[in-house]
């Protein structure tokens, strides 16, 4: 019954014919009352209010087309603003701009309909309006807080002291710049500290590569026991592709052509090995052993070639110019000795004043290249025992000793953990034509024999291969996965990998410098012939 009442009450507040019987009294008609006036006189066009209970109708006049002003004492505005009974209806339930609520003795307002507005807390951001306020009434010159005075206390400060300290310059500039490089030492000044101010990552540019360098080695080898010591070569792979590798007292030597490991000696304590250098026609193998002894081995027989003494500290580096065989030793002596006679000691070098830990002979055989721990690198000629140039630009020990392929009087050297330092020199000059530095402890260098760039090995503190390009000696990569120093480096026989034994106890093969497309048929040519040939001859 509800709804009908509902419809009943709808009905007659949409009559505009007749008076309204329900809903609050019209502020016009309120007005005229409070003030004793009970007829209002107004012209033909406009309505009239009988005993204050009519409710105005529109009066609007067909000429004008505007509304008649009544005499009341409202805002001197007619009540009656609705055009057409239609479009008048929302305002039966919204009220007009500037009416007031009406009195307690009127019917209170029906549900749903509000005289003001009520903000909702659950849905309204406080912190937000406060910020807004604040911010408001300090743009527009407020009063401010003892909390808005203080802080604008600090921020004088701070001005204050950011002006001293910046002596003038702008508070967005810094005050310690590390744009500028320390100045250079001296010629032949020898820094200690020097390691703890360049062990940064390497800041030469990198040159620009179109060929893929793997990243990845193509074969990890486990070597337990591998001595870490800097001054030692336990690595050198032969012609006949075997790759000889030392471990403490023992010698393994890893076939390449089938994967093949075998024992070649296990020495008795306390001596253990100390070097390895393959001959040129790779079926024998030199060893220095910690005892100051050189010992021959016929790899493909296993067995015991001879026994050469003389060095009375261990032999820490071999190497082969056709059948003279040079050991260095501790004592900073450098020995030739030729395998043909029985009387093999035929030279003695004395050009360093401690130990020999870098010797190699150039390709032509001429001259013969040495690094020392006394920090020097001395080029001798072919039958002399005096050096032809002695290099002293290097402020750490250098074992990193290699010649150019393509080019016979470039030689390649690298300097220890003070030093970090490549160094390209002509031997004819004695002239450093290159150098670059590393940021790393450089143990090994090699030349490439297919592309004109070089690869170092390096141990503290990033332990990586690096390829650089010549004569720019511009970086073109950096392999990684080593996690102890890298020790030795050597090439295998065509080329194209190189492989590194470092102290984490591992042993990696990098495909570095492989074959062009060009000479892929050449490669290919060889394919009737064994990858070892030895690899029959070892048991």
């Amino acid at each position: 019954m509800s709804h009908l009442q509902f419809d009943a009450n709808l009905n007659e507040a949409l009559r505009m014919d007749g008076e309204l019987t329900r809903g609050p009294i019209p502020r016009w008609q309120r007005k005229a009352q409070e003030q004793g006036i009970h007829s209002l006189n107004v012209n033909e066009n406009s309505f009239i209010n009988i005993s204050g209970l009519g409710t105005p109708q529109s009066a609007k006049t067909p000429h004008t087309g505007s509304f008649l002003d009544v005499n009341s004492p409202g805002r001197g505005k007619s009540p009656g603003r609705n055009k057409s009974p239609g479009r008048g209806i929302p305002k039966l339930s919204v009220r007009g701009v500037g009416q007031k609520t009406p009195s307690r003795k009127t019917p209170s307002t029906p549900i749903n309909q509000q005289d003001r507005f009520i903000p909702n807390r659950s849905t309204t951001d406080l912190e937000r309006s406060h910020h807004l306020l604040v911010s408001s009434m300090e743009a527009s010159g407020g009063e401010k807080s003892e909390a808005d005075e203080l802080s604008l206390q600090q921020k004088e400060y701070q001005e204050k002291m950011s002006e001293n300290l910046n002596d003038g310059q702008p508070q967005e500039s810094r005050i310690l710049s590390f744009k500028s490089k320390a100045p250079q030492a001296k010629e032949g000044y020898v820094n200690n500290l020097k390691v703890l101010y360049s062990a940064g990552k390497p800041t030469v540019p990198k040159a620009a590569s179109v060929r893929h360098i793997p990243s990845v080695p193509e074969k990890v080898l486990d070597a337990p026991e591998l001595l870490d010591d800097y001054y030692l070569h336990l690595l050198d792979w032969s012609v006949n592709n075997h790759l000889a590798v030392a471990l403490s007292s023992s010698v393994y030597i890893w076939n390449a052509g089938d994967g093949a490991i075998t024992p070649l000696v296990q020495l008795e304590a306390p001596d253990y090995v100390c070097s390895l250098s393959w001959i040129e026609e790779g079926n024998i193998l030199a060893m220095g052993v910690s005892s100051g002894v050189t010992k021959l081995w016929d790899v493909g027989q296993q067995k015991l070639v001879r026994t050469m003494g003389g060095h009375q500290n261990r032999v820490t580096t071999l190497s082969w110019s056709s059948y003279i065989l040079s050991s260095g030793s501790r004592s900073g002596q450098i020995f030739h000795h030729d395998v043909r006679i029985a009387d093999h000691h035929v030279a003695t070098l004395s050009g360093h004043t401690q130990e020999v830990c870098g010797l190699q002979w150039s390709p032509d055989g001429r001259h013969l290249g040495s690094g020392g721990n006394d920090n020097q690198v001395n080029i001798w000629e072919k039958g002399s025992t005096t050096p032809l140039h002695t290099l002293t630009e290097h402020q750490a020990a250098v074992k990193a000793v290699a010649w150019c392929p393509w080019q016979n009087n470039l030689l390649a050297t690298g300097g220890g953990t003070a030093d970090r330092t490549i160094r390209i020199w002509n031997c004819t000059t004695g002239i450093c034509l290159k150098d670059v530095q590393t940021n790393s402890q450089v143990s090994s260098v090699l030349w490439s024999s297919h592309y004109k760039e070089l690869i170092s090995g390096h141990g503290f503190s990033n332990n990586q291969l690096t390829l650089w390009k010549y004569p720019t000696m511009a970086k073109v990569a950096d392999l990684t996965g080593h996690t102890g120093r890298v020790l030795k480096l050597c090439m295998s026989p065509d080329g194209q990998m190189v492989v590194s034994a470092a102290a984490d106890e591992t042993i990696r093969m990098w495909k570095c410098w492989g074959v062009d497309k060009k000479d892929k048929k050449q490669a290919g040519s060889g394919k009737g012939h064994p990858i070892s040939m030895l690899a029959r001859t070892i048991r």
